[in-house]
Parts: structure tokens; sequence; C-alpha cells
């Protein structure tokens, strides 16, 4: 009997430890469940990457418009101008079936982990956007952006007095428009929610597609290249005052010292043969007051660009540019 309730124990013990290892997992995947819930309904996306999103779309938007233009390259200047307002209207068209109606989110929020959520639905866990919401969204992007272009190419060469209170009340409606998305985008900043007008009027509020973790910057590479920026500029503002022709001479200087001698005739023979800055025969040479021998255009030039122009030889300085005489010049050539 003994045996048999020790046996009963411990069965009745090993099924109640079961059921709790059961219910732990169970519970913990609740809370888990929960936790990631709440993450995706607490953690509101970031004021600048939803206006990064704005700019990426808009960026989008040019460089597919810029794209379609070159197709018509080789075509008659002008053929897209008439039709432009409606050629736009059908490619963001076209844009809004793959992105907003299918994916509820765009491409720029697509790139940054960002999608459409509809703010009216009183269920707490993320709920896509209507068809209806879909539709309006496309009506006031893409149909306002349309209308206001439309308009402006109608009313732009009219002068009758009906087009004026027309073209007016246009201009009004546009003005309220704006001065709607400047209170929109102040109310924005404050808030964080609601980064357009279209989107406050629609109730549909940019969320997380995934929690967000915890993001990890690294500065090294934003250091190196602050760095490199620091050291191009600095180079930039100093090498135009150096004098690369000076430098070059006192190196020359420096590494192959020279016996200055008194400038003769004899020493002006032996070494004009060659101009000192650019290696060829001298025309119309010239002398600076040392013994070397310099074409006139070459040490003119040189002169002009720098005051302070000194032989890249010997590092002589210009005292006066005088010419060459005749005849040094022949018995140079006759000694050749």
């Amino acid at each position: 009997m003994e045996r048999k309730d020790r046996r009963r124990k411990e069965r009745r013990e090993g099924g109640e430890r079961e059921k709790k290892e059961e219910e732990v997992p169970k519970t913990f995947r609740e809370g888990m469940a929960s936790r990631d819930e709440n993450m995706k309904r607490t953690n509101r996306v970031l004021r600048i990457s939803q206006l990064d999103a704005l700019e990426l779309n808009k960026a989008l938007e040019q460089l597919v418009w810029s794209q379609f233009t070159q197709c018509f390259h080789g075509f008659k200047p002008g053929l897209l101008a008439r039709f432009e307002p409606e050629v736009k209207a059908f490619l963001w068209l076209f844009l809004w079936r793959f992105t907003i109606y299918s994916k509820n989110a765009t491409v720029g929020q697509s790139v940054l982990n960002i999608q459409y959520k509809n703010d009216f639905s009183p269920n707490l866990r993320y709920q896509p956007l209507s068809k209806n919401q879909k539709l309006w969204y496309a009506v006031c992007t893409i149909g306002g952006k349309w209308l206001e272009e439309r308009c402006y190419d109608l009313f732009r060469n009219r002068h009758v007095a009906s087009f004026r209170k027309a073209k007016q009340c246009m201009n009004l409606v546009v003005g309220l428009l704006k001065l709607g998305r400047l209170i929109n985008f102040l109310i924005f900043l404050q808030r964080g929610k609601f980064a357009t007008l279209t989107e406050r009027l629609l109730g549909i509020r940019s969320v997380f597609c995934r929690p967000q973790n915890v993001r990890e910057v690294g500065f090294e590479y934003m250091n190196r290249e602050l760095l490199w920026h620091s050291f191009a500029e600095f180079l930039i503002f100093l090498l135009p005052l150096v004098s690369i022709q000076k430098l070059k001479a006192k190196l020359s200087s420096w590494c192959i010292p020279l016996t200055r001698a008194p400038s003769s005739d004899s020493t002006l023979a032996t070494s004009g043969r060659q101009c000192s800055l650019c290696g060829e025969w001298p025309t119309m040479p010239h002398t600076i007051g040392c013994e070397h021998v310099f074409c006139y255009y070459c040490v003119k030039s040189s002169f002009l660009y720098d005051a302070s122009f000194a032989c890249p030889k010997c590092g002589t300085e210009v005292h006066s540019l005088q010419p060459l005489k005749s005849g040094i010049e022949m018995t140079e050539v006759n000694a050749l």
C-alpha cells in the first residue's frame, strides 16, 4: 500500500511539473508577442526618418522623369511640353499602383523600414490602409499636382475678366493650401505625427514595419572624412601661397651646392647652350645677373608671375634683365 501511495504521489507530482513546463513557454510566448505589439504600437517613427522618406520620394520622381525625358531626346524639341502635366500624372499613378496601393508604403518608406497605418482604426494592432484611403491619397497627391499645373497653363495667357476671377480664386485656394501645409508642418515638428497635410486629413500614420532595434552609430568613418576634408581645405589655402620655382631653386641649391663665380663672357658662352627654365635653345637669350641664360619669354613670364623670382640653378634673384651680347652668341654657335 505504501508503495502504491508513493507511486501515485510521484505521478501527481510529475503531472504537475509537466503542466507548469507547458504553461511557462505559453506565457513566455504571449509576453513576447504582447511586447512586440506594444513596441510596434508605441515606438513612433522619428521625425527625421519621415522627412527623409519624403525627400527620397522627391528624388525618385525626379529620377524617373529625367529617365523618361531622355527617351524623347532625339525627337522634336518641346514635344512633351504640351502634355507634360498629363504625362507626369500618368507616371506618378504608375508608381502609386506598385507602392501605396500594393505595399502600403512609398519607395522612400520601404528603404527606411516604414509603412502607412490606418490611424482611424480602433484596433491597437496594425491595420493597413483601406481602399478608400489609398484612392483618396492618389487624388490628393497626383490629382492635386496635375490640377495645379494645368490650371496654371490654362490661366497664364488669358486676359478675359471671367478668367481673371477664376485665376484669383485659384490663387486663393493654393495660398490656403500652402498655409495649411505650413501649420501642419509646425504641428508635426511638435508631435511627430502626420508629416504632410494629406496624411492628417486621411488619417494615415507612419509606423515601423518591424520593431526598431537600438541604433549603434560608428563615427570612425565620419572622423576620417572630416580629417581628410580639413587637410584638403588647408592644402587648397596653402598651395597658392607657395612659389614652386623658388622652392625648387632652394632645394637644388641645397642638394647641389654651386660655387658662384663672377659672370664673364666665357662663362656665359659655356652656359648659354640651353635655357635654364625650359631646357631648349634660348630664344632671344637674356641674363638676370648670373652666369645662366634664359629665353626672354620664359624669364619675363616668370618674373611677372613672381616678383621675387630667382634663378632655379643658382638662386640668384633678378637684378636686371639684359640681352645676351651678339658676340657671345656667335662664339656659342661656332662652338657647337
